[in-house]
């Protein structure tokens, strides 16, 4: 087995195109597990080796994982989480079959806390991890700016910008989180890693209230509400946040900077 071959799984979406870009020139071959029938372009896809398959419909798995000795997972459609579990375990099978050593997970920060359904399913996946017989490392990070971003300009369509009173919010950027995956993956197997947060923490409505300053010339307001039930309970306690592992570098506001460039 070539122990310096690592897949990374999701290659194409926002995570796995940085894990591509920081595993080059760590000394190992960087293999990429793709649906698309045809390697895209960009800085993440010289030099690495793409291939066809896909986890839910485990076709491809077998080929992709000959000769690996390391997976990072960054595969998962919050969209349909359902079809997370069927394809983890399909992964963890060919896993199996083709002697991979260690398999790193990337997770969410309050999966374990906060009561919503596709954190239920990376919960799950966790479990499956740990009870799978490999070498894991799984990590859990704060949640990245561009999924706050997103759902901002949903909610920018009303007439004023609701937003979850008194919920705190650390965002990361996945080039930050990236980094940590790949060491993790040169490394040997830790199970459970220390999390891993942006360097901020402020009030939703706050970093609504700078993405508006950012991209709305004309005046908005944002409108703060409380959420009902045991999820927004558990937003209001902090669950998204990680105070003790603000360790990225990049801040909201330097993403906002980015963006509007």
């Amino acid at each position: 087995m070539n122990e310096r071959t690592l897949l990374v799984t999701g290659a194409t979406g926002v995570l796995g195109r940085e894990v591509l870009r920081r595993a080059h020139g760590t000394g190992l071959t960087v293999r990429a597990l793709t649906r698309r029938t045809t390697p895209p372009d960009g800085p993440d896809a010289s030099g690495t080796e793409w291939h066809t398959g896909d986890l839910l419909a485990n076709v491809g798995l077998d080929a992709a994982l000959i000769g690996v000795d390391t997976v990072i997972h960054c595969a998962s459609d919050p969209r349909r989480p359902k079809d997370d579990l069927p394809a983890f375990r399909h992964l963890l099978d060919a896993a199996h079959r083709a002697g991979v050593r260690h398999l790193v997970n990337i997770s969410i920060v309050g999966v374990d806390k906060v009561p919503l359904a596709y954190y239920r399913v990376k919960l799950e996946v966790e479990r499956l991890l740990a009870a799978s017989g490999l070498g894991w490392s799984n990590l859990r990070a704060t949640q990245f700016p561009a999924l706050l971003d997103g759902m901002l300009s949903t909610l920018a369509r009303l007439p004023v910008l609701p937003m979850p009173a008194d919920t705190p919010c650390q965002p990361v950027h996945p080039a930050e989180v990236a980094d940590r995956l790949v060491t993790l993956a040169l490394g040997q197997p830790v199970g459970h890693a220390p999390e891993f947060g942006g360097p901020e923490i402020h009030p939703a409505t706050d970093l609504a209230a700078g993405w508006l300053r950012a991209t709305h010339p004309r005046r908005r307001r944002v409108l703060p509400i409380r959420l009902p039930g045991r999820v927004g309970a558990a937003l209001r306690q902090g669950h998204l946040t990680t105070p003790a592992h603000a360790d990225g570098t990049a801040t909201w506001a330097d993403y906002l900077a980015t963006r509007t460039s």
